[in-house]
This record gives structure tokens, C-alpha cells and sequence, in this order.
């Protein structure tokens, strides 16, 4: 296992996963993204999808030894952290930020 990859990455997943349960649960994004994002919820959702993405691509690729298991399991973690990369750019187009009140 190489922790100098393992080590960043894991903590990249974790600031990824407390940035979206703060944008699903209270509606917070972070200052620089505030502008941007339209659709605060689903912002949080893919970051969510993301950080597991980056998770799987960890564990697959850098835990387990089976190369077989290895190259299916960071293909499905590239996989989730591309959908989660779409979903957080379809949640910067719309109307309205939610909870705004304003029509």
C-alpha cells in the first residue's frame, strides 16, 4: 500500500463528504462556489457521490491485491466520481438558489 497516495486522498474524501452533508443538511456551500451554484441540495448530493468515488478508487486501487478485483473496482470508482463531477455541474445550471424566497 503506498500511503503517500492513500494518506491525501482519503483526507481529499473527507473534507468532499463534510462539504456535501453541510450543503444537504443546512445549505451551505463553501464562500467561493456561493455565486455559482444554483441548486444548493443537489450540489451536496454529488459531492457526496464524488468523495465515495475517490473512496472506492483508494480501496481498489491501493488496498486490495487481485488485479482483477483492482481494475473493476477503480473503474466503478472512476466511474462515481465522474457522475458525481456531473451532477455538481448540472446543480450550477437553473433558476433559483433554493431557499432564496425570492421568485
Amino acid at each position: 500500500m503506498r500511503l503517500y497516495l492513500a494518506i491525501p486522498s482519503v483526507v481529499v474524501a473527507l473534507l468532499l463528504t463534510a462539504s456535501g452533508v453541510a450543503a444537504i443538511t443546512r445549505g451551505w456551500v463553501l464562500p467561493w462556489n456561493r455565486r455559482h451554484v444554483r441548486r444548493v441540495r443537489l450540489y451536496g448530493w454529488g459531492q457526496l457521490v464524488a468523495a465515495f468515488g475517490l473512496c472506492c478508487q483508494v480501496v481498489f486501487g491501493l488496498v486490495i491485491g487481485g488485479i482483477g478485483v483492482r481494475q473493476s473496482g477503480a473503474l466503478t470508482g472512476s466511474g462515481l466520481l465522474l457522475t458525481g463531477l456531473i451532477v455538481m455541474m448540472v446543480s450550477q445550471r437553473g433558476s433559483n438558489r433554493q431557499g432564496s424566497g425570492t421568485p
